[in-house]
C-alpha cells in the first residue's frame, strides 16, 4: 500500500533532481513529510551533479501548505509552521535553481512554497490562494510583493480569494502556462539549465536574490566578487574554446 505521507525523489534527467509531494488528499505537509522534504533539499544542495531541481505535487495538486489538522496544541502548530518556513528558506538558499511545476492548487503555505522557488510553471488547472487570512494567520507578505508588486499582493493576501492560472500568468506568479500539464515543461527547462555553466547559474541565482535587497554601490561590489572567480574558471575557458571551435562545451563546475 502506498504510504499516506511521502516525498518522492528521482533523477529523471541528467543533472535534474525531481522532488514530488505525495501527501493525499490535498498534499498538505505534516512534520514527517516536511522533514523528508528538507532532507531532499539538503541532498540537492550538497551533490554538485544536481544542477537543477523540479518541485512538484502528485495527485493533481501542488501543495496545501502545512498540515495543522491533527495538532491540537498551539506550540505544535507553531513548530510545524516554523519547519515549513525552514523548507521555504532552504529552497531560496539552495545552490541549484528550483523550478515549481504547479498542477492544481497551491494554497496558503503551499503558495509560499511556490513563491520560494526560482521559477514557477503552471498548468491550466493551477490556482493559488493566499489563505492565511481565511484561518486567522499571515503568510507570503515578504515574497509575494516582490513577484507581483505591492498593490496586487495586498489584493491577493487581504481577500484570500482564488487566483486562477490565467491571472497568475498575467501577474507574473507563473512564467509559463501549459495546457497539457506543468511537469513536462518544468523538466524540459530544468534539463536546459543543467547544460549551462553551473557556477554561472549558481552565481546568477545568488545575485538575483540580492538585486532587490542592496543599493547600487553595494550590489556592484558583490557583483565584482562573483565575477572574478568566474573569469578565472575552467568552465569559462572551456566555453570560449568551444565557441571558437563551434562545439558544445563540457562544463565541469570548476
Amino acid at each position: 500500500m502506498r504510504p499516506a505521507r511521502a516525498i518522492h525523489v528521482t533523477r529523471p534527467l541528467d543533472g535534474v533532481l525531481l522532488v514530488q509531494i505525495d501527501c493525499p488528499p490535498a498534499n498538505a505537509l505534516g512534520a514527517e513529510a516536511l522533514a523528508s522534504l528538507v532532507d531532499a533539499l539538503r541532498v540537492a544542495h550538497g551533490e554538485h551533479d544536481v544542477r537543477a531541481v523540479v518541485l512538484a505535487g502528485r495527485e493533481g495538486a501542488f501543495c496545501a501548505g502545512a498540515d495543522l489538522r491533527n495538532l491540537a496544541r498551539e506550540e505544535g502548530r507553531r513548530a510545524l509552521v516554523e519547519r515549513f518556513k525552514q523548507a521555504c528558506d532552504l529552497i531560496e538558499a539552495l545552490r541549484a535553481p528550483v523550478i515549481a511545476a504547479i498542477d492544481g492548487h497551491s494554497i496558503g503555505g503551499g503558495f509560499e512554497l511556490a513563491l520560494a522557488c526560482d521559477i514557477r510553471i503552471g498548468s491550466e488547472a493551477a490556482y493559488f490562494v493566499g489563505a492565511a487570512v481565511n484561518v486567522g494567520l499571515v503568510a507570503s507578505v515578504y515574497r509575494l510583493p516582490r513577484v507581483v508588486g505591492l498593490a496586487r499582493a495586498k489584493a491577493i493576501l487581504m481577500t484570500g480569494q482564488k487566483v486562477d492560472a490565467q491571472t497568475a500568468l498575467r501577474d507574473g506568479i507563473i512564467t509559463e502556462l501549459h495546457a497539457d500539464g506543468a511537469l513536462p515543461a518544468a523538466l524540459q527547462m530544468a534539463s536546459h539549465i543543467a547544460t549551462r555553466a553551473p557556477l554561472s547559474v549558481e552565481s546568477t541565482k545568488r545575485l538575483l536574490k540580492q538585486a532587490f535587497e542592496l543599493g547600487k554601490d553595494d550590489f556592484e561590489r558583490v557583483f565584482e566578487r562573483e565575477l572574478e572567480p568566474l573569469l578565472a574558471s575552467e568552465d569559462h575557458r572551456e566555453a570560449m574554446r568551444a565557441f571558437a571551435a563551434r562545439e558544445t562545451p563540457a562544463f565541469r563546475r570548476r
